[in-house]
């Protein structure tokens, strides 16, 4: 790592999260404080290239290897049961040499020809599990000058049937940007320029002024299959000795999701310690230890695939899981230690059974109780399928109240007030009336300075409707948090606005605040469910 980050590989080992942006499902995690254990968490960015060039120059200098270039494996040679080496080919002159190895590893990727060997060999098929692709991605390299973007890593996560993005900053002051498309949503973005106008409904203004700068290097490239394969060479009755298949050939992952080289280097350990312990069976103590690394993994990655089932056909388990990922996520935007064990178990350091720790869960269940419960986002179509303007426009109207939030937290009542129209008329939860956007910002400066300073604001989003294609209500519960985290209940309040499609985009025309009373709720909802029986 030390020479990675000599040749130049961005290093990412601050005590804090503040080089990281995390929107993960409405949630924003930017929880103040230091983490326990940074070192564990420390990144090392750079592209694939200068990773392989940097492996393959420290593999070569160990004197007990030798790397044979301009050769293909043919197949393994076996003999009464047992992979005794390999033939290769040299590409050139078409001779096959044959290379004794007392263990053969395949990690020649995703071709997985370890399968078809044993099957014509007469150990059978091996059982293989798969995941369907769930949509694609396309990805940039750019060029960005330095200091443009404070961020290392930005990550956008806003839900399974919604875009997605990654951006990276890897050695050099290049930089990758990935946006990812689910099937049901829409195509691909083809270039440069529809990366960045997808980028802009989803990433804040501070990183899209960096990215404004940006150059793109080469063109874009575009996968269109996310499919992932399990080998379950576990399950096998019969296994030669002296053949180790890893890696994507053993199990290639959902690639959004980034885990394939985390995955294999686990393997790598874990075939490691298997052989210290001895060279009998090793192969099939190495496939029980690596099933039990992909389970979790696999198992995780299968729930975010599956595309969200209609709240009437949800299980209760369903729900509960849904609701727990939820209460994490809220407790993460302001408790680091909640943050840091989520990142831990997202990067493999820690298992997923450490987010069942009781200790854990109570802390998650405190910070839920003590700030509100927004209720799931839900967008409400004019038609059965979704249209082009619930598509884009659902994205840009997100974005707009993101960016209101990012003005309140920043003690900005300028940004604040820059979502609105010029002539907007804005009511406060106290009933006070302001007409237009610089009254706004005039009403909230002062507030900003001594009451509000400090505070943070938590807006979701809860109903969206389209009355028409250039005007659409948008209900929503805010809450408002002191610097310390503590919930001002009187400042709980549903908001309901008006946002137009102007020239500068969709602005918010008018926009009323009422203070949320959960005791009126419940009596009202109960005098409900009465009336509903009678």
């Amino acid at each position: 790592m030390t020479e990675l980050a000599a040749a130049g590989a961005v290093v990412d080992d601050g005590d804090d999260l503040s080089r990281t942006y995390v929107h993960a499902v409405g949630y924003e995690l930017k929880p103040a404080g230091r983490l326990t254990d940074p070192g564990s968490l420390a990144a090392y960015q750079a592209s694939r290239p200068f990773m392989e060039f940097h492996i393959r120059r420290r593999v070569a200098a160990l004197d007990n290897v030798m790397i044979v270039d301009n050769h293909d494996v043919d197949a393994p040679m076996i003999a009464d049961g047992t992979v005794t080496g390999a033939r290769i080919i040299n590409r050139d002159s078409g001779i096959a040499t044959s290379l004794d190895a007392e263990i053969v590893i395949d990690a020649t990727g995703r071709a997985a020809r370890a399968t078809h060997f044993l099957d014509r060999y007469g150990f059978g098929a091996v059982p293989e599990v798969r995941l369907p692709s769930v949509g694609g991605y396309s990805s940039q390299l750019m060029r960005i000058p330095p200091g443009r973007i404070t961020e290392r890593m930005a990550f956008v996560n806003r839900g399974s049937r919604s875009p997605g993005l990654l951006l990276v900053a890897y050695e050099h002051d290049t930089w990758m940007l990935a946006i990812t498309c689910p099937d049901e949503y829409g195509t691909l973005a083809t270039d440069f320029t529809e990366l960045l106008e997808a980028a802009g409904q989803m990433l804040p203004d501070t990183i899209m002024a960096g990215l404004s700068d940006a150059t793109p290097v080469g063109q874009t490239s575009i996968s269109r299959s996310t499919a992932a394969a399990w080998r379950r060479f576990d399950r096998m009755r019969h296994l030669p000795e002296g053949l180790v298949v890893v890696g994507d050939a053993l199990c290639n992952l959902n690639p959004l999701y980034g885990q394939g080289m985390t995955m294999a280097a686990l393997q790598a350990l874990a075939l490691r310690d298997c052989l210290r312990a001895g060279h009998a069976d090793l192969p099939r103590r190495f496939y029980r230890v690596a099933a039990e690394q992909i389970e979790p993994v696999w198992t995780a990655n299968q729930a975010n695939d599956r595309a969200a089932a209609p709240s009437a056909t949800r299980t209760p388990r369903d729900r509960l899981s849904s609701w727990a990922q939820h209460a994490a996520l809220k407790a993460a935007t302001n408790d680091i230690v909640v943050a840091e064990r989520l990142f831990r178990v997202r990067g493999m350091i820690d298992p997923p059974t450490r987010l069942q720790d009781p200790a854990l869960l109570l802390r998650i269940l405190l910070n839920n109780l003590r700030h509100p419960r927004p209720k799931p986002y839900v967008a409400v179509s004019q038609s059965s399928s979704p249209s082009s303007v619930n598509r884009a426009d659902e994205q840009a109207i997100h974005t707009l109240i993101d960016r209101q939030v990012r003005g309140w937290d920043a003690g900005d009542p300028e940004a604040y007030a820059s979502v609105f129209t010029l002539d907007a008329d804005y009511v406060t939860f106290l009933g006070s009336r302001h007409k237009g956007r610089e009254a706004i910002a005039m009403a909230y400066a002062p507030l900003f300075r001594t009451l509000l300073k400090g505070s943070s604001l938590r807006t979701q989003i809860t109903r969206l409707r389209y009355l028409t294609s250039d005007v659409a209500l948008v209900q929503a519960r805010a809450a408002v948090t002191t610097q310390a985290h503590r919930w001002i209940r009187r400042a709980d309040r549903i908001n309901t606005s008006v946002a137009v499609r102007t020239e500068d985009g969709w602005l918010l025309a008018s926009s009323q605040n009422t203070t949320r009373r959960l005791f009126s709720e419940k009596l009202l909802s109960g005098l409900d469910l009465r009336s509903a029986h009678r």
